[in-house]
Formats: structure tokens, C-alpha cells, sequence
């Protein structure tokens, strides 16, 4: 039997190669976030000009947040957003917080559910930016966070982290070994914060449907089935993008399945899964340039 095949977001080709993210560092750590700014309009214009499949597929999905037929205008924007949030992973990750604007919203519900609980999860999506968490590490006394992820996926960033700066750590655990769940307990039950990103699957992954931005879309079953079966309370996180130097962090909570019992968890997983497509949907609609998915997500329903 062959194996299944991977899907669109995988196969898609990057546009983003090393030797450019390296030269770029240096010209946004010795010339300037500003500088580094003017350089990333011309990328950004290169980028909506040159990348037709993205710009039809992100164009599904913009007249869904915007409720209309979207410009070139609001094509460019929606890149220049996705540029801005990777562009700043060069200051974030050399910690330059000093250079942004950021406001938290809703931080005080994670600090009170880790006073009752060892560890939770962090749900995000490809909303914004994730880097931005770091910045509530920096300015609160905050639980670490490890991030669960793909393999392959966890090499483009630890080569990614390595380009913008080789003293950048974040700790991850690799998703798809026999021991992924394991690994995840032991960081839960050392206190730490354990993140996703929810919005996307592999093509041998199970998968529910749910209604988002008014149509039947479908995510991935197995973040809800970890953190079902090893009890910890899940957050919707996003780091929207605001324009600017200016970022807001958004904590909300999903589900807690500290009390849910076996016989209780396909329910309160569904119940759970519609409800982060439900946030999801709303902070697209809020912050429509910020969901960063270029291709077609919808192609399977």
C-alpha cells in the first residue's frame, strides 16, 4: 500500500531560502529595524507578483474574513503582515522586546489555572505571530514553554532559529514518535507550558470536521486527544499582528479536561474542537492579515 500523500501545505514550495534570512539578520541587526522594513516591501511586492497559486488561495480565504473580493491591495497586505511577523523573529529571538509594542490580554487566566495544575496547553494556529511569547517569559515570571511539532518542521526552525541567532533555544518535541506523548507528560508535569499550533494536518491524521468562517473545514483530532488524556486545561493563544512595531497576546480558554472522565472525552473533544474553530474565525475576522495559510484549506470538504 503506498503512503498517503502529503498535503497542499506541505508540498508546497518555500520561498524562503537561508542565504536570504542570513543576509537579512545582518541588515536588520546593523542597519535597523526601519532599513530592514524598506527591504521588506520589495520582498513582499516580489512575493504577491510572483506567487499566483498563493494569492489565489489566500484570496479564498480573505474574501471569507473580509466578507468581500479582496484587492491586490489586501493581497499585499496579507503578505506584508506574514513578512512583518518573520522579519521580527529577528529582534524576538535576540531579544530586542524593548523594540515593540506589546500588550497581553487574558495572561491572568493561564498564571491561575498553573496555581491549581501543573502544566497546560497553548492551542494556536498560524494566526500572528508565536515568537511573541516569548516577550510574556521576558516581562513575567512565566512557566517555559516547549512546542510540540513535526519533524521536519521542527528542522526548518531549529535552521531557522540557528540563521537568525545560534544561541536561540526552544525546546521541542517531536509529534508522531511513540514517545511524543510521554515526552509532553514529563514537560507538562515539570510546569511547563506546552504549545501547538491546531490549524493544520498531516495526510494520515485524523481529523473532525468543524464550521469555520461559515464553512465545514476540518482540523486535526490528535492535540484534543493529548490533552484529554493527560488532563490539563487548553488555551487558545494568538499574537495578532497590529501594524507597526505593535503586537497584542491573546490567552482564552478552550476546555479544561482536568475533570473530564474516559467515557466523557469524544464529546468534550468535539465540543472543544468547535469552539477553537469558533475563536479561531472570530480573530480572523478582527485581524484578517494575520492567518497565514496560503493554500487551499477548504479543498477537502
Amino acid at each position: 500500500m503506498s503512503n498517503p500523500a502529503p498535503p497542499d501545505w506541505m508540498r508546497q514550495e518555500e520561498r524562503s531560502h537561508l542565504g536570504v534570512l542570513r543576509f537579512m539578520v545582518w541588515v536588520s541587526l546593523r542597519l535597523g529595524r526601519t532599513v530592514g522594513r524598506v527591504l521588506l516591501r520589495f520582498i513582499a511586492l516580489y512575493y504577491v507578483v510572483f506567487s499566483p497559486k498563493a494569492r489565489r488561495t489566500g484570496a479564498v480565504y480573505l474574501e471569507r474574513a473580509l466578507g468581500r473580493k479582496p484587492t491586490w491591495l489586501d493581497a499585499y497586505r496579507h503578505v506584508m503582515s506574514f513578512s512583518s511577523t518573520v522579519h521580527d523573529r529577528v529582534y524576538l529571538l535576540n531579544d530586542r522586546f524593548d523594540l515593540f509594542d506589546i500588550q497581553f490580554v487574558g495572561d491572568e487566566q493561564v498564571h491561575a489555572a498553573l496555581e491549581r495544575q501543573r502544566g497546560a496547553f497553548l492551542l494556536g494556529a498560524h494566526l500572528g505571530s508565536f515568537e511573541v511569547l516569548r516577550a510574556m517569559a521576558h516581562q513575567h515570571a512565566h512557566a517555559p514553554v516547549a512546542m510540540l511539532m513535526y519533524e521536519e518542521n521542527a528542522r526548518k526552525i531549529n535552521a531557522i532559529l540557528h540563521a537568525i541567532n545560534p544561541k536561540a533555544h526552544q525546546d521541542v518535541v517531536p509529534l508522531g514518535r511513540p514517545d511524543s506523548m510521554l515526552k509532553a507528560r514529563d514537560r507538562l508535569d515539570a510546569g511547563h507550558l506546552v504549545g501547538l499550533l491546531a490549524d493544520r494536518s498531516l495526510a494520515n491524521d485524523s481529523t473532525a470536521e468543524c464550521l469555520f468562517l461559515g464553512k465545514p473545514a476540518r482540523f486535526p483530532i490528535g492535540p484534543w486527544r493529548m490533552a484529554a488524556m493527560l488532563r490539563r486545561p487548553v488555551f487558545f493563544m494568538a499574537g495578532l499582528y497590529l501594524g507597526g512595531n505593535r503586537y497584542r497576546l491573546h490567552f482564552e480558554l478552550l476546555a479544561d479536561f482536568s475533570t473530564v472522565e474516559r467515557g466523557e472525552r469524544d464529546a468534550a473533544i468535539a465540543q472543544a474542537m468547535q469552539v477553537y474553530a469558533d475563536r479561531l474565525g472570530a480573530y480572523c475576522r478582527q485581524a484578517p492579515f494575520n492567518w497565514f495559510n496560503f493554500f487551499d484549506f477548504w479543498q477537502r470538504t
